[in-house]
């Protein structure tokens, strides 16, 4: 994941600060707990695409 488009990428549902989860391949956001994930280096920024994390 590039690191200059996680600083700009927010979660869409709380707009909350994603973080890079490498062995999952899939970009976390604590605030809404949901885990967007990364397609061929694409991120899903779907919440509808996202799973619930705890």
């Amino acid at each position: 994941m590039n690191d200059d488009l996680l600083k700009i990428l927010v979660c869409p549902k709380s707009g909350g600060k994603l973080e890079y989860d490498k062995t999952k391949n899939e970009l976390l956001c604590k605030e809404s707990g949901l885990a967007y994930p990364i397609k061929d280096g694409v991120p899903i920024m779907l919440i509808e695409s996202a799973r619930k994390v705890n």
